[in-house]
């Protein structure tokens, strides 16, 4: 009779929590904001583009200090709680906005808060599981922060309809789940002893960084030509708009997406830990590829609401199991650093596919946008066939 499976630790289950409140808190605000953006503060597409993608980009600039500092100091919960408190400060600042600038700044903070505790959060997953765990552990901790993703939303259609439209108390609610998240964090989360003996070195100096394998290296083109061809998903809830749905229910576009995602997240990291990586990336790939094409369609009825379902499942698919490769083919002393440089990479490649999904939608429209999003797809499929991608991850 085989043994079951080791549980995973309490503390992953912690970090998964503190995930869902702080989503709850962000998701309750961002699921609201393109439309707060265009219809209340009078900004173009282009520029909810613009703010999406600085906003996004930031974080993720920023992980590939805080990764190498976390590596540095041997500790990853104190700069994840940096970065958590950051995060909750900053929702006040939406509560107040009254011009796009405030809201620029607002996101700005916030998403340096994410940047700080993203690769450290993201390390100490993998330091806390042993190795034929990480798919699963990273797959439940998805999972739960993405049921904070639809929670969020979906308590803030049912408070926009209580509160006829007023977008400032809704966002005034989003400060009490964040400040929750970093509670559970200081009080619920373990980290384990670092090494004994261990010494201080700076991870980013040249000799440190040869020791990424070009494994590795695959793993972070992989990832930003991934994130090229998936742009914020502001656009869903704008094409929704589009469609016909009305102000008060825009969120119920992130909902339906996060809870496709949320089912999905742990089930399949369960099965990246046994199956081949490369099938399961191609497979999400190809389940965007029906999402775009969906999407690009129909902007109201059926095909619209299945484009976004089967977003949410290209992220279930593809969003865990990417973390998964990063934490396989680097090493442990430099795993901060190593998802540091993979979220640079996604973020510049972010930064210029939220530009660019704005700029062809105020150009030529929805259809454009997502038609472009479906052919980087195609591209990113493309480098998928590489031989030399057999050597990255798991590929029995």
């Amino acid at each position: 009779m085989q043994s079951a499976a080791p549980r995973l630790p309490a503390s992953i289950w912690a970090l998964g929590f503190v995930s869902l409140l702080m989503d709850v808190s962000s998701e309750m605000i961002h699921s609201l904001l393109p439309v707060f953006l265009v219809s209340g503060l009078g900004a173009s597409m282009v520029a909810v583009g613009v703010i999406e993608g600085l906003a996004e980009a930031t974080a993720l600039i920023v992980k590939v200090f805080s990764g190498a500092w976390s590596d540095w100091l041997g500790k990853r919960k104190p700069l994840a709680m940096l970065g958590y408190g950051l995060g909750a400060a900053s929702k006040p600042l939406f509560a107040l906005a009254t011009t796009t600038g405030t809201v620029l700044g607002a996101r700005l903070i916030d998403r340096v808060g994410k940047g700080l505790r993203g690769a450290p959060r993201d390390a100490l997953v993998a330091d806390l599981v042993n190795p034929e765990q990480r798919g699963a552990a990273y797959g439940l901790r998805q999972a739960l922060d993405t049921v904070g993703a639809f929670l969020g939303p979906l308590l803030a259609v049912a408070l926009m309809l209580l509160w006829a439209n007023d977008f400032h108390a809704v966002f005034w609610v989003a400060v009490i789940p964040a400040m929750l998240s970093v509670a559970l964090l200081a009080f619920g989360v373990r980290e384990p002893d670092a090494p004994p003996g261990g010494k201080r070195v700076n991870p980013i100096r040249r000799e440190n960084l040869r020791q990424l394998s070009p494994a590795y290296w695959w793993v972070v083109g992989l990832g930003a030509v991934f994130t090229l061809a998936r742009f914020s998903e502001a656009f869903l809830v704008l094409r929704a708009q589009q469609g016909g749905l009305a102000i008060a229910w825009a969120p119920l576009v992130l909902i339906a997406m996060n809870v496709v995602y949320s089912v999905g997240a742990y089930p399949f990291g369960k099965l990246a830990d046994t199956m081949s990586h490369r099938k399961l990336l191609a497979i999400g790939l190809a389940v965007l590829v029906a999402a775009d094409l969906a999407l690009a369609a129909a902007g109201a009825g059926v095909l619209l609401w299945a484009g976004i379902a089967l977003w949410g499942l290209h992220m279930a698919l593809t969003q865990g199991l990417l973390a998964t490769m990063v934490a396989d083919t680097a090493p442990a002393q430099l795993r901060g650093t190593a998802f540091g440089v993979f979220n640079l990479a996604s973020g510049l490649a972010l930064l210029m596919a939220s530009g660019l999904a704005g700029w062809l939608w105020d150009r030529f429209g929805a259809v454009a946008t997502f038609g472009a999003g479906a052919g980087l797809c195609l591209l990113a499929l493309g480098l998928m066939a590489s031989p030399a991608l057999a050597r990255v991850g798991r590929d029995g």
